[in-house]
């Protein structure tokens, strides 16, 4: 056997052993996950995984509170919100990053020109001049490069993902909030009422007191129940005007640019369209980018192992040579150099004191991170969906408990404010009934936010909006 035959022979040997030595770990992990949410029936069909699709447009989800305040606000914030801004940057840094990893796999040309001082101990100092081209490749012989780029590519990837997940974050961020103004809205617009009434009652006491027909006992009372509701307008006051100043961050805004006109809330009871648990898997962005981090991390432990086997770099120079700049670029001076100056084509790492095999433990320790964090990730969304699923259920019936109690506490309150009047009940009857209606009220108010703030919620668990066409690509 020659030489050239015996260099061969190690070369495909160590292609062989590379290609037995590279296997990466699985891309996509299998979870056993039901066929059903805990908060809903039977749904039909089986389990499947899921790949994912956060890249369908779910649409203006929030149009089907038909609130064209609130549609205004989210289309707004989508213009103006920086941290939608910075997640932006992010993506566009993660892709510029795959292309500068995706360059060292192609062919690499550069060009120069300079002169080269040298002396010789027999021969006088002399500069000789070169106009060159040096050329490169680096034959991708056991997929390291190619791992490189797909993790580069997949990190991009994840970026996207991230930052559909701000978006939609950014978009029930703001819906949340302006429900939440709405229900204090509707808060301050009972205490106001509430307010009325209590200085109605109290001129009436005070006049009774002034003709002697009560006592001191029922004038410092009916001070009392006014100054206790004047309280409670103020810390709902104050309330609202810390969430306005929120809302108005969101909008990409200072407190003093944006404030909410003041508007009671309306509720608008959403039914939405749950899917198979597979389908989470599929639309949640912050689960796609965790499956395309542990895709990434994947490819990297690739690349790690890659590192212990040969490296091939093709290389060549062409160019002009010459003592004399103006014989330069004579035909008679061109020179061209195929393979390295110093050096070989071929390496073979033999001692790098443990850096590779430190390089494997990290991309190893990194890959089992990413499939804790995507199980985790996974877990977390059907935590989401089964809390707001149960949220919604039980204040529906709330709210239906909270109905017939505001009806049962105004009649009570008609009729204790008739028998204080004609004079065969107290006035402590009277504010005890008042007192019940306000809270019962105020409580069925609060629950109506709620109610809009789950639906939000359930939404933005699921990865966003639906439709016939999203759900069909899914």
């Amino acid at each position: 056997m020659n030489k050239h035959s015996l260099k061969l022979s190690l070369l495909a040997t160590a292609l062989v052993l590379a290609g037995c030595s590279t296997a990466k770990p699985p891309e996509q992990i299998n979870l056993q996950l039901p066929n059903q949410y805990r908060e809903t029936a039977q749904l039909d069909g089986a389990w499947q995984a899921g790949n994912p699709a956060d890249h369908i447009d779910r649409g203006a989800w929030w149009t089907v509170f038909n609130d064209t305040e609130l549609n205004n606000l989210i289309e707004a914030a989508t213009e103006s919100s920086p941290t939608l801004a910075i997640a932006l940057a992010r993506v566009k840094e993660a892709r510029a990053n795959a292309g500068v990893v995706d360059a060292d796999r192609k062919f690499q040309l550069n060009g120069g020109v300079g002169p080269t001082r040298q002396r010789d101990p027999d021969t006088p100092a002399n500069t000789e001049w070169r106009a060159q081209v040096n050329a490169s490749y680096e034959v991708d012989l056991i997929g390291r490069l190619s791992d490189q780029s797909r993790a580069a590519r997949l990190d991009a990837q994840g970026q996207e993902a991230a930052y559909r997940s701000v978006l939609l974050a950014l978009q029930a961020d703001i819906a949340q909030q302006y429900f939440t103004l709405r229900a204090l809205d509707s808060e301050l617009e009972i205490l106001r009422k509430t307010i009325d009434l209590r200085q109605e009652e109290l001129r009436m006491v005070q006049r009774r007191y002034d003709l002697g027909d009560i006592g001191e006992l029922d004038l410092a009372k009916a001070k009392t129940e006014l100054a206790t509701v004047q309280a409670e307008q103020e810390s709902v006051v104050r309330n609202r005007a810390q969430q306005d100043h929120a809302l108005a961050i969101l909008l990409g805004k200072t407190p003093a640019e944006f404030t909410l006109a003041a508007a009671p809330l309306q509720l608008s009871v959403v039914q939405v369209p749950v899917g198979l648990p597979s389908q989470l898997l599929e639309r949640r962005p912050d689960i796609a980018q965790a499956q395309r981090a542990l895709a990434a991390a994947s490819a990297r432990v690739g690349a790690a192992k890659a590192a212990f086997f040969p490296r091939l770099v093709l290389t060549g120079t062409g160019g002009y040579e010459s003592n004399e700049l103006h014989e330069l670029f004579k035909w008679s001076s061109r020179s061209w150099l195929l393979g390295p100056l110093v050096g070989t084509a071929l390496t073979l790492p033999i001692l790098d004191g443990g850096r590779n095999k430190a390089n494997l433990s990290r991309a190893d320790a990194v890959y089992e991170r990413e499939v804790a964090n995507y199980r985790q990730q996974v877990l977390v969304g059907f935590q989401e969906v089964e809390n707001n699923l149960s949220g919604l259920r039980t204040l529906d019936r709330q709210i239906d408990y909270q109905r017939q109690a505001i009806a049962s506490a105004s009649v009570a309150e008609r009729l204790a404010n008739t028998r204080y009047k004609n004079g065969s009940a107290s006035y402590f009857e009277v504010i005890d009934a008042q007192r019940t209606s306000l809270s019962v009220q105020r409580a069925e108010v609060q629950t109506a936010g709620l109610r809009m703030l789950t639906s939000v919620g359930l939404i933005r668990a699921l990865g966003g909006g639906w439709s016939e066409t999203t759900e069909k690509s899914s």
